[in-house]
C-alpha cells in the first residue's frame, strides 16, 4: 500500500522543513509543501503532525551470528531486525567474522542464507578477514563482486580473529584495488596479551581487571598502527567502535597528513562508563565489551567531536550474550576476565539513547543527530538508496515522537538477551511509525511488519 505521510517535520543531514510526502512503489515519489489525499487514494494516510520524519536510521556494525569465547550470540535475524526495527533502525550492516580455517565464501554463504531467510529489515555486511593466502583472496574478490564492498580486520584477539602486519598490509593492498573501505578494531593484541597474563597472575580475575588489561594506550596504538599501513598502502580506512580521546588523535593526526579514514564510536561510550563493568557479585560482566568502556570524563570530547563531525558515526557493536549461561563462563574463581563473552546488546536502543543524551540535552543538533546515525554510514558504505529523504530514494522512514516518555527495561525489549545494559535509563521520545521501502514494519514500540521482507543491499565499491 502507498502512504501518505502529512504535516511531519522532515528532518534530514542538512535540512528541516514541514511538507507533505508521498511513498508508492518502496520509494519517496513526492515531497510538497501541501498534498491533496484525494490525489493519492490508493494511500493510507499517516499524521506526523506534532513529530520528525527521518530517514531510516542505519547501524553501521552489529554482530548478529557470531560464534565467539566458545558460545554464540544470543540474537538471530528475526529477534534482532524485530528490535532494529522498533528501534528506528531500518539497515544493519552485520560482521561477517570466519575462523581462521573457514573458506571466505563458506562464510559469506552462512551469513548470507541466516539473514535471508528471516530478516525484517534490510541488510548488507562487511567481509571479514583472518588470512591472505592467495585462495582466500581471491575469494575476496568474488565477494566483493557479490555486493559486499567493505572488509573488516581485527588488531586484536591473538591467536583468533587477530591478523598478522603482513595479513593486514595484504588486506589493505586490494582494498585499495578493488575500491573497498577497510573497518578495523584497533586494539594492539600483544600489549593486550601480556596485560592480561600480568593481571591474572596477580590474582586480578575479575570483570573490572578487564578494562585495565586494554587501556586506552593499547587502542591509540591500534589505530596509529592502521594508519600507517593505510598510509602506505592508499586504502581507506574506517575505525570501529572508537572510545576515547586518545585514539580518535591518532586518527585525526593521520587525516591530516590525507590519510582517507573515518572514525566510528558506538552508543554505550557515550551513555555508560567503566564504573559500569565494576559492579559487585560479577555484575560486571553485563558490561564487558571490547574496547572498554571508559572513565566517564571521556564522554564530554566524544560528543563534541560527534558534534564536530570529527566522529562520523554511531554504531552499536551489538553482540548480545545472556548474562546467565553465556557471560558467567568468565566468573571466578573457576575463570576469568577473559573467558567473559564480549559485547553489548544495544541495537533497539541506540537512536532513543543517541535522541535522550545528545538532542534532548542540546549536545548535538537534529542534523547532526541523521548524519551521524543515517546519513553518513549510507555514505560512507555505499548505500546510495538509503540515509536521504529526497524523491527518489528508498522509503525508509522514521516518524519519531518527541513528547514520547519510557524506560529501557528487558522486561519489554525484543532482543533475546536476559538484561538490557540501559535497565531503568529513561527515554524522551521514540519511534511512531518505522518503514522499509514504504512498507510499514512498526508502530509505536511494536513490531508490524512481516519477516523476510529485508532485502541484501548488493553495494559497489566507491573507495
Amino acid at each position: 500500500m502507498a502512504l501518505l505521510i502529512t504535516n511531519g517535520r522532515i528532518i534530514t543531514a542538512t535540512d528541516d522543513y514541514v511538507a507533505d510526502m508521498y511513498c508508492a512503489d518502496e520509494s519517496i515519489a513526492r515531497i510538497e509543501s501541501t498534498i491533496d489525499p484525494q490525489s493519492v487514494p490508493d494511500a493510507e494516510v499517516i499524521d506526523a503532525t506534532g513529530k520528525f520524519v527521518f530517514p531510516g536510521f542505519i547501524d553501521p556494525h552489529v554482530h548478529i551470528y557470531l560464534p565467539f569465547m566458545g558460545t554464540y550470540a544470543k540474537d538471530d535475524w528475526k529477534s534482532a531486525s524485530q528490535a532494529a526495527l522498533v528501534g528506528g533502525t531500518t539497515t544493519a550492516i552485520e560482521m561477517i567474522c570466519p575462523g581462521r580455517d573457514d573458506q571466505p565464501m563458506d562464510a559469506f554463504e552462512t551469513w548470507l542464507e541466516r539473514a535471508q531467510s528471516s530478516a525484517a529489515c534490510d541488510f548488507t555486511f562487511h567481509m571479514g578477514v583472518v588470512r591472505t593466502d592467495e585462495a582466500a583472496m581471491q575469494q575476496f574478490r568474488d565477494i566483493v563482486l557479490r555486493g559486499v564492498a567493505s572488509f573488516k580486520v581485527f588488531l586484536a584477539y591473538k591467536g583468533a580473529l587477530g591478523v598478522s602486519d603482513e595479513d593486514l598490509y595484504r588486506t589493505l593492498t586490494l582494498a585499495k584495488q578493488l575500491g573497498v573501505i577497510v573497518t578495523a578494531h584497533c586494539e594492539n593484541e600483544e600489549l593486550v596479551a601480556q596485560k592480561q597474563a600480568e593481571l591474572i597472575a596477580v590474582g586480578k580475575t575479575g570483570p573490572e581487571f578487564h578494562e585495565p588489561s586494554r587501556p586506552r594506550i593499547v587502542e591509540a596504538e591500534g589505530v596509529q598502527h592502521l594508519m600507517t599501513f593505510a598510509e602506505l598502502t592508499g586504502a581507506h580506512v574506517y575505525a570501529v567502535h572508537t572510545s576515547n580521546q586518545l585514539a580518535i588523535e591518532r586518527a585525526v593526526k593521520a587525516k591530516q597528513r590525507g590519510v582517507n579514514a573515518w572514525i566510528e564510536t558506538v552508543v554505550p561510550y557515550l551513555v555508560l562508563d567503566k564504573t559500569y563493568a565494576e559492579k559487585p557479585n560479577f555484575e560486571g560482566a553485563k558490561f564487558v565489551m571490547s574496547p572498554p568502556l571508559r572513565d566517564k570524563e571521556e564522554q564530554p570530547y566524544l560528543w563534541n567531536a560527534l558534534r564536530a563531525g570529527i566522529i562520523s558515526t554511531v554504531g552499536t557493536d551489538h553482540a548480545p550474550f545472556d548474562f546467565v549461561g553465556q557471560k558467567d563462563m568468565g566468573k571466578p574463581p573457576a575463570s576469568n576476565f577473559m573467558m567473559i563473552p564480549n559485547g553489548i546488546p544495544s541495537i533497539e536502543d541506540r537512536i532513543n539513547l543517541l535522541y535522550t543524551h545528545g538532542v534532548a540535552t542540546g549536545r548535538i543538533d537534529l542534523n547532526t543527530f541523521v548524519r551521524c546515525a543515517s546519513t553518513n554510514a549510507a555514505d560512507i558504505f555505499g548505500l546510495t538508496q538509503k540515509g536521504r529523504i529526497a524523491v527518489g530514494a528508498d522509503a525508509d522512514l522514521c516518524i519519531y515522537d518527541p513528547n514520547y516518555t519510557g524506560t529501557i527495561s528487558a522486561k519489554t525489549h525484543l532482543m533475546q538477551t536476559d538484561y538490557s545494559a540501559f535497565e531503568g535509563m529513561p527515554i524522551k521520545g521514540r519511534p511512531s511509525v518505522v518503514t522499509v521501502r514504504g512498507k510499514v514494519m512498526a508502530r509505536d514500540g511494536q513490531f508490524t511488519g512481516k519477516l523476510g521482507h529485508g532485502q541484501f543491499l548488493h553495494r559497489e565499491p566507491t573507495h
